[in-house]
Formats: C-alpha cells, sequence, structure tokens
C-alpha cells in the first residue's frame, strides 16, 4: 500500500491548507502563552532524611542503640540505593538514597515504608530518645526565599508576624506551600540558684511537679440548661511568665512562690541548633514552593505584587527582602530563547535567499514558526513546560528543523528550473525527499532515545530532550511536505523561458564542474580518502580521549556566590558564628551585592534544584550572597578568595564557589575510605590525600574530619556512691538539671507550644568548666558534696563525628580542581592511588565519590539503551535502502562529526561532557540524514539508468546544494548558543561537527559507494562532461 502523496494534497486544497497553516500558528501562539514555565522540569528526589536525638548520648552510644536498629529497618525497604548516616554526640542525621531507576510513581510509597518502619521501631529504643523523625520537606525547591528582619525586635513576634505574612501568601493562585524557616524555637527558663536550692533542702522534682499541677489542661465539666449548653473553664494557662513565677511551692510548713526561688524569664534555645541572619540582621525566612505545572513568570509577578503590598502595610522597622527568585531565572531562559529563535531565522532566512533566492529563503523561515507553532501545541496537549531543558531542546531543534524545508525547497527549484510548473514541481518533491527525510528523522531522533527512557537522575531531568526533539523533527517533517509545498507554489517565482534548462545542464555551472572534478578525484583516489577519514577519525578518537578536557554538567551563569565555612569537628556554634560574622563584615563592604544570607549550623534551604542543603552541624555554616551578575559574581570570588588566601580564617576551611548545573555535588573531586576501624580509616585516608596533593591540579585535599573532641568525664567512685545513697542515674539527672536544665513542662503561647527548662545557676550566673568541680549534688538525706568528691573529673577524648554508609564507617578525602576538569584529574588520581588500593588490609576499600560518582551514574543508565538506539537505527535505515551496502554506507558516515567536534572543542578550549554529549548524538543523526539522501539520490540515478561511475558522482553534485545550504544554516543558527554557559559546549560541538563533517560526507560516501562496489577507471567513460 503506498502512502498518498502529502504535496500533491496540499497543493491541490489549497484552502484547507492554508486553513491548518493559520490554525498552527494561532494555536502555537496560544501554547506558547499559556505553557507552564519553571526553572528546571519536574523533578523527583528520590531522598528523604530521618533524625533521631538522644540528650547526652555519646556517638558510639547512638551508633549502636539508635542508628544500627533503624538503618537494619531501612535496609528492608526495596530499591534503597545508600544510607549516608552522620552520628554526633546526642544526635544523628540519615540521608536515604533510593536508586535513579526508582520509578517516579513508586518513591511516595516507598518514603511510607521508610516512614512505617521508623514509627515501628520507635517503641524499642532506649528511654529518652525523641524520633526518629522523618523529614520529607528536605526535597523542596523553594521558587522564591523571603528574609523578614527587624533590627531590635524580639524573634517571637517577628516569627508571628512571618506566620501572619505566610497565611496571606498561601492563598497566592499557583502558590503550593509557604514555609517559616529559620525560626529559632522560645523556651521559658526556670533558673535556680543552686545553693539556695540546697540550704532550702528542696528537691527539684518537687518544684516540676508543682509547675504540671498548674499548668495541665484538664476538662471541668459541663451544664446542661433547658437553653444552651454550658461549659466550665478554669484558667490553667501559664504562658505568662509572671503566672509561672507565681506558682506556689511548698517547703516544709511554708508556702514559697517560684519566683523567690528561681529566675523565671523567656528566651530561645540555647546553645540554639541554628541562626540565620540576613545581611547581618537576625531574620526568618518565608519559603515559597510553586505549583507543578505552574508559569513561573506569572507566579513571579503574583509574589512581587504581594511583596510589594506587604512591604507598604509592614509597621516601620520591619523589612521583607527578596533573596532568591526563580522567575529572574525563568525569564533570562524565555528571553534567551526568544533572541535564538529570532537569530535562527534571520540566519537561515539569510543563508537562503543568498543561496537560492529570497521568495524561496521567505519560504524556509516561515516554516521554521509554524514548525514551532505545532510544537508547542503538542507540548501543551502533552503536558510538558518551558524550562531549562526543553527550551534547551527548542534551541537544538531550531538548527535541525529547517533542514527538511530547505530539502523540499531546493527539489522544488531544480525542477522549476527544468521547466515544470509549480504543482508538479512540488509534487515530484514528495516523491524524491519525503521518505528518505522521513526516516533520516526518525534516525536522528532516535539518537536522543537513551536519554528520553534512561532510569536515572539524569534521564529524568533531561528526559524532556527526547520528547521536544521527537515533536519538533517530526513535526519539521509534516511541515516540509504539506506546507512547504503549498508556500512554494504561492511564493516561489515564475521560472522564465529564457531560464529554463535540462536536467543535466542545471549541474553545469562552474561551481558544480569544479565540485564534479573534486568529487571525481576522491572516487579515483577512494582508497586513500576512505582510509585518510579513518585516519582523521581514529585521531579524534584518541584525542577525545586524551586531549579533549572532560567534565559532568557545566558550571552555572547564575550571581550567586556561596561560601562554605568548615570549622573542626566537635567545635561550638558559637565559634561557627564568629567566624561567618567576620565574612559578613566583609561583605558589607562590597559592591554589586544585591542581598545574603548566612545560615549557620546547617546549610541554606535548597533555593536551586542541584544545591543540596547540608545536614546540621554546629561546626559548618553556609553564606548564600546573590550578586548583580556574573562579572560582580566572579569580581566576589576573587576579592572573598583572596581574603581566605592570605590566611585571614586560620580557625575554619573558608570555600567559595558559585553554583553548578547537574545532580548536586558537594567536592568534585573525592574518595571514600570505607573499613571497621577508626584508627585505620584515618591512616589509609591520610595516603590517599598524599597522592591526591602530589596532583597539580588539586586543591586543598583534606580528610573530611580528622580530629577529636575533647569531653570532661566523671570517673565516678561507685562504692562511695552507694554508701552516700546515690545512683549514677541519680547523679546525672542532678548534672543535667544544673548545667544544661531539663525540660519539666511545656507552656502554650498562642500559635506555638513552648518548652519550660528548669536549670541551674550559681551565684546568678550560668556554670562553666572552671565552676564545675565545686557544682554541690544533694544526696537523698539533705547532705551536700561537691562533684569533685564523687570521683576524679578528667579530660578525654572521643570521635566528635561518626560517618557511616550504608552501615559501615568511612572517611572521605576530598578536594576542589584548578586548571582542569574534575573527570580528568580524578581518573589521574585513582591511576595514582593503584599502590596504596593493592595494600588494603582485609575488609577495607576505596571507592570513588565526587563528580565522577554521580556522571558514572548517569552515563550507565544511558549506555544500557544504546543497543535499543543502534537497533532503531538500523531498522529505520534498513527499511529506507533496503540493502546492506547501504544501511552500512550511512551508519559509516555517523561518527565523522567526532573529527569536527573534537577540533571545535580544543580550538575553542571547551570541554565535553553530559551536554556535549547531547550535541555529538544530534550531530551523527544530521550527518546520516544526509548521506540517506544521497544514497536515495544514487538509488535513483541508477534507476534512471546512469552507470555505476556517473550515478554515484552526479548524486553527490546533485545533493550537494542542499546539504551545504542545512549545514550553513545549522552552523549559523548555533552561534549565538556559544555564548550560553550551559549550552556552549553544545554549540560548539554542533557547528565544528556539522561544517567538518558535512565537507567529509560530500567527500567520503563517493569513495566509500566507488570502493564497496569496485568502480572501475572504464565506467568513467560515459559521465558527463
Amino acid at each position: 500500500m503506498s502512502f498518498p502523496n502529502l504535496s500533491a494534497l496540499a497543493v491541490r486544497e489549497r484552502s484547507i491548507t492554508f486553513f491548518f497553516l493559520l490554525l498552527a500558528v494561532l494555536g502555537g501562539v496560544y501554547a506558547f502563552l499559556s505553557l507552564g514555565r519553571a526553572e528546571d522540569p519536574a523533578f523527583t528526589m528520590r531522598v528523604m532524611v530521618v533524625n533521631a536525638v538522644w540528650p547526652g548520648a555519646t556517638p558510639e552510644e547512638m551508633q549502636e542503640q539508635v542508628v544500627d536498629r533503624l538503618e537494619k529497618r531501612i535496609q528492608e525497604v526495596e530499591h534503597v540505593y545508600r544510607i549516608i548516616t552522620t552520628i554526633r554526640p546526642g544526635s544523628a542525621n540519615m540521608q536515604i538514597e533510593f536508586h535513579e531507576y526508582t520509578k517516579p510513581g513508586e518513591v511516595p510509597q516507598l518514603k511510607y515504608d521508610v516512614r512505617r518502619r521508623m514509627q515501628d521501631e520507635a517503641g524499642s529504643l532506649p528511654a529518652g530518645v525523641i524520633g526518629p523523625i522523618v523529614n520529607e520537606d528536605f526535597a523542596d525547591v523553594y521558587f522564591k526565599l523571603i528574609a523578614l528582619t527587624a533590627p531590635g525586635l524580639p524573634m517571637r513576634e517577628l516569627v508571628r508576624e512571618a506566620e501572619a505574612i505566610r497565611d496571606r501568601m498561601q492563598r497566592v493562585d499557583g502558590v503550593h506551600k509557604v514555609l517559616v524557616l529559620g525560626e529559632r524555637p522560645e523556651r521559658v527558663y526556670v533558673e535556680f540558684d543552686n545553693a539556695r536550692l540546697a540550704n532550702l533542702g528542696i528537691a527539684p522534682q518537687a518544684v516540676f511537679d508543682a509547675i504540671n499541677a498548674g499548668n495541665r489542661l484538664l476538662p471541668a465539666g459541663r451544664l446542661e440548661t433547658e437553653g444552651p449548653r454550658l461549659y466550665l473553664r478554669l484558667d490553667a494557662d501559664l504562658s505568662d511568665t509572671a503566672q509561672l513565677a507565681a506558682v506556689p511551692i511548698r517547703v516544709a510548713d511554708r508556702v514559697l512562690r517560684l519566683g523567690d526561688i528561681a529566675h523565671v524569664h523567656r528566651g530561645y534555645e540555647e546553645p540554639p541548633a541554628q541562626l540565620v541572619r540576613s545581611r547581618g540582621e537576625d531574620a526568618v525566612l518565608l519559603g515559597v514552593v510553586m505549583n507543578k505545572g505552574e508559569n513561573g513568570l506569572v507566579l513571579g509577578e503574583r509574589l512581587d505584587h504581594f511583596v510589594d503590598a506587604e512591604r507598604e502595610r509592614l509597621p516601620l522597622g520591619i523589612t521583607l527582602e527578596v533573596l532568591t527568585n526563580q522567575a529572574e531565572a525563568i525569564s533570562a531562559a524565555v528571553e534567551l530563547f526568544q533572541l535564538k529563535f529570532l537569530v535562527a531565522v534571520v540566519v537561515v532566512v539569510g543563508v537562503s535567499m543568498l543561496a537560492i533566492g529570497w521568495r524561496a529563503g521567505l519560504v524556509v523561515g516561515i516554516a521554521v514558526p509554524v514548525t514551532l507553532g505545532i510544537t508547542f501545541l503538542l507540548m501543551k496537549l502533552m503536558g510538558i513546560n518551558l524550562d531549562r531543558i526543553t527550551l534547551g531542546a527548542l534551541i537544538i531543534g531550531l538548527g535541525l528543523l529547517v533542514d527538511d524545508a530547505i530539502i523540499a525547497v531546493e527539489m522544488m527549484l531544480v525542477k522549476m528550473e527544468e521547466g515544470w510548473d509549480r504543482i508538479r514541481a512540488a509534487a515530484h518533491a514528495w516523491t524524491v525527499t519525503a521518505a528518505p527525510m522521513l526516516f533520516g528523522t526518525l534516525v536522528t531522533v532516535a539518537g536522543f532515545l537513551p536519554i528520553g527512557f534512561a532510569r536515572s537522575a539524569v534521564g529524568e531531568y533531561t528526559g524532556n530532550i527526547f520528547w521536544v526533539l521527537a515533536i519538533s523533527l517530526l513535526v519539521s517533517w509534516l511541515v516540509a511536505v504539506v506546507f512547504a509545498p503549498y508556500l512554494g507554489v504561492k511564493m516561489l517565482p515564475t521560472v522564465a523561458p529564457e531560464n529554463v534548462h535540462s536536467h543535466e545542464s542545471v549541474y553545469q555551472t562552474p561551481m558544480f564542474r569544479r565540485l564534479r572534478r573534486l568529487i571525481t578525484g576522491c572516487v579515483h583516489w577512494r582508497k586513500t580518502v576512505v582510509f585518510g577519514t579513518l585516519g582523521l577519525l581514529v585521531l579524534a578518537v584518541l584525542g577525545m580521549a586524551t586531549v579533549v578536557q572532560k567534565q559532568f554538567f557545566p558550571s552555572s551563569d547564575r550571581p550567586e556566590v556561596l561560601l562554605s565555612v568548615y570549622l573542626p569537628q566537635g567545635s561550638s556554634i558559637a565559634a561557627s558564628d564568629a567566624t561567618v560574622r567576620r565574612l559578613e563584615a566583609i561583605l558589607a563592604t562590597q559592591d554589586g551585592i544585591r542581598s545574603s544570607l548566612a545560615y549557620v549550623g546547617a546549610g541554606v534551604p535548597r533555593f536551586f534544584l542541584s544545591a543540596n542543603p547540608e545536614p546540621p552541624d554546629p561546626a559548618f555554616a553556609k553564606l548564600l550572597v546573590v550578586t548583580e551578575g556574573v562579572a560582580a559574581r566572579d569580581a566576589l570570588i576573587a576579592e572573598l578568595q583572596r581574603h581566605v588566601d592570605e590566611g585571614e580564617f586560620p580557625e575554619a576551611r573558608v570555600r567559595v564557589s558559585s553554583l553548578l548545573y547537574g545532580p548536586p555535588v558537594v567536592w568534585p573531586v573525592a574518595y571514600r575510605v570505607l573499613g571497621p576501624d577508626q584508627l585505620e580509616l584515618r591512616r589509609i585516608a591520610h595516603q590517599v590525600r598524599e597522592v591526591m596533593a602530589a596532583n597539580p591540579h588539586i586543591v586543598d585535599p583534606h580528610l573530611e574530619w580528622d580530629e577529636r573532641a575533647p569531653v570532661l568525664h566523671l570517673a565516678m567512685d561507685v562504692e562511695r556512691l552507694r554508701l552516700l545513697g546515690l545512683t549514677p542515674q541519680d547523679v546525672a539527672q542532678q548534672l543535667q538539671f544544673h548545667l544544661e536544665g531539663t525540660r519539666i513542662a511545656q507552656v502554650r503561647q498562642d500559635i506555638r507550644t513552648v518548652d519550660v527548662i528548669a536549670r541551674g545557676a550559681s551565684g546568678g550566673a550560668r556554670l562553666n568548666a572552671e565552676s564545675l568541680s565545686m557544682l554541690e549534688i544533694l544526696t537523698p538525706d539533705g547532705r551536700k558534696l561537691p562533684a569533685s568528691q564523687l570521683g576524679r573529673l578528667e579530660v578525654r577524648f572521643e570521635e566528635p563525628v561518626i560517618k557511616r554508609y550504608n552501615r559501615e564507617p568511612e572517611l572521605l578525602v576530598q578536594a576542589d580542581v584548578q586548571g582542569a576538569q574534575p573527570n580528568d584529574v580524578t581518573a589521574a588520581v585513582w591511576a595514582s592511588l593503584a599502590g596504596v588500593r593493592s595494600q588494603l588490609p582485609p575488609g577495607y576499600s576505596i571507592m570513588i565519590s565526587g563528580a565522577v560518582e554521580q556522571s558514572g551514574k548517569a552515563d550507565a543508565s544511558i549506555q544500557a539503551l544504546q543497543p535499543l538506539m543502534v537497533a532503531c537505527m538500523l531498522i529505520f535505515i534498513m527499511l529506507q535502502m533496503r540493502s546492506f551496502t547501504g544501511t552500512f554506507v550511512v551508519l559509516a558516515t555517523a561518527p565523522l562529526g567526532l573529527v569536527g567536534a573534537v577540533i571545535a572543542l580544543l580550538l575553542f578550549d571547551q570541554p565535553f561532557g553530559f551536554v556535549a554529549l547531547l550535541g555529538l548524538t544530534g550531530l551523527a543523526g544530521i550527518l546520516m540524514r544526509n548521506t540517506l539522501i544521497l544514497t536515495q539520490q544514487v538509488a535513483d540515478n541508477f534507476e534512471a539508468g546512469m552507470g555505476p561511475f556517473d550515478g554515484v558522482v552526479e548524486a553527490a553534485v546533485q545533493r550537494a546544494r542542499p546539504v551545504v545550504l542545512t549545514a550553513i544554516a545549522a552552523a549559523f543558527a548555533f552561534i549565538p548558543l556559544t555564548l550560553d554557559t550551559f549550552w556552549g559546549p553544545l554549540a560548539y560541538v554542533l557547528i565544528g561537527g556539522v561544517a567538518v563533517g558535512t565537507a567529509i560526507t560530500l567527500l567520503f560516501v563517493p569513495a566509500l559507494y566507488a570502493l564497496l562496489f569496485r568502480l572501475g577507471a572504464d565506467a568513467q567513460a560515459g559521465g558527463p562532461a
């Protein structure tokens, strides 16, 4: 069954064709305006966090009694890839990651399975353990982060103001949720004078019971009347500190007020778990999460209006500042696409006008917006939004989707120059070019198939490249065979009778004659050309493997600067805060800064998909600085790095960096050392660090942690305790009460429930290490003893942190990179580590982490589908060529673009990574499509009665103009893309590959035909002059 000639149908039913043309344009405009817009595509975060707290426990106790049990239960869940656990005194943080091949629809059920197992295990954990607490907001990416500051205003009132704004912002259309972040929990402190409490002989528990008795919210009953039902209410609320201070305490036959024996006051968590500041002022953040599929530009405008209205409403002194705003990135991406679209149209029209006339160029130019209009409409129907990936795919498509239109219009022109009328020429274009164009398009689409179906995080993130390119390229074919012939009939000029030539004379111009001589020479010197081309290809492969830089994802052009502050493990949050304040002082003197945010004790919230929040750590801080542009960002990075290099922060490791695209990677080069013993892990890790330090491109190689923290240890005399009537638990409870405090109750304060903390004080002052030995412990019979008489107080050292990787102790050795790409440096260091790896004790291992670990997972998921890609390509080529020889010729040209790609990458010093790989894939499709059309022309020439030699040479001559035109149009269309940080490497690959690959193809394919068919010199005699 033959397929109907769509070109002939389109030019015959012109009214219907024009109607659908208008419909495509109008529908495309509507779809473009209504498509959802986001910075990044919808993405499933296959990660969750579980926290557990056990006040007073050592890291070893947390590991053995809490963490190990929870990790075992977590490992029962399907698809768990790894558990990265960080254990600190009294707390544990477990980051659970699921395999990247886990289907997005399965992730919620898996998270529920983890949560259920955590709830089941909670009952068997030791008494005093809080949790496990499952955090699923970890995966949220905040569309906008807003800081609320008010110098001098208590944090409590600032939080209440933030909550009110949150409630109003939640009602903005398009907002999924708004979270209040960075709140410092409130506390009510009841501080006892230790000496007075001991003199009065009051047991702390009696005070606690009295407070609880006055704070319980208990029902007092109700009355049923003939009218309303009456509830009886009692005042049992101690939310006011004055009421709490008035609680009666019975001492022997006297009744005292709590305020007589303790100081009651409001406060905040001490020490704070985290501190948040904006421009050096204490702040509370509002994190806005956008609805899926929402238009980010429209939501950005709504939120801007909302923020402006709130600023007008807020009292004097309260400031609302936008810190990060995804709408700006979305706007920049859309503007970039619009610019590239206009440039591509101008280039395509310009090239076509110069080569085949202004009217033909106009026909090709009109085909571009029509193709994009139908593409937008189909994207709208499929629920695909405009984001970094889909816009990039459309930009790639701009260089590819004009090919079919150029080929179809050029064929019409050739036939019209031979004297055919427009309608017949349009119908003939279908007969000659439709099938090879279609199968060439399908081959190009098949090249992106692994990206569309890769079961990995990168596959999900970039998968829409396949779908958008598939839609746009197939639509471009439809436009080329339906609308381009119609437009050609309407717009192409009539060829004057004196300009009509025979089929042979069309290709007898001086340019075509020179080209014919060149191709004839290539056919004559076929072995030299074929093996010379293979030699170039081998050199290109060697160059790609050795000389060309490698990367995973390119650096970002975002204006943010990140400062990570690492203090020795075990450091207090006050020490971290002191370093951060000095950094803030430097930032206050710099120009070009729009906003700054300091997060002490944890990482900043996820404002960018690739920015992974660090877990809570008192010895860590993160500063986020938003500059006015890339130039200001680079200048600020250089200035901050100068301060760091001059040794202004000897107490900490301060790292200055910018954002990176791709999966979250903290340190670009990292190695994970695994084994059972911490001391042996340190020894091996130091060996790894020394090998890394020997590499000239490695900067600041270091162990993730390498210190032991001091602890005060009270070695109690058990026999003496027994004689005094005390137990270790009694002593621990009293020490806890005097030093850190004990939670004795909770009071209700409007929208918050606040812990009441009872703690000791000495003479009204808080205790410190020096006064600890003189702290008095109360025995059951009322006697007072200094803590030093209970045993020996000594300083010991313990592990400040324990890191585990899938229940096995780990130690990371990590570094930055300078002057090279992380993948290259990682490979070089890994080779240098061969000696260390060969001498590892049993039970110890070294794994590659960092950027290579992430890129390896992405590459593996794509490579797994490459056999399917090759199979689809072979099927499409075989269906078109219907011969093994023709199929081989087409496949042989696929890698030829690598020659030009390597030349372009080396010439412009560009790295090869995942994005450039996309360009190489598209390049292979372009070259195979051109070869398909060329080989089809060879077959047509043979059918027309040409000899083998003439048929091959003339096919190359006849198809040279459309092939070269499409190559020039594509190369010029990609030039503006070279200025883009993300897509730049891809543009260079396509420009170099299309330019060089097309030239090689036009000369290589005829030579390869001659070599395969053994065309002799005698066959040349019948060729045209």
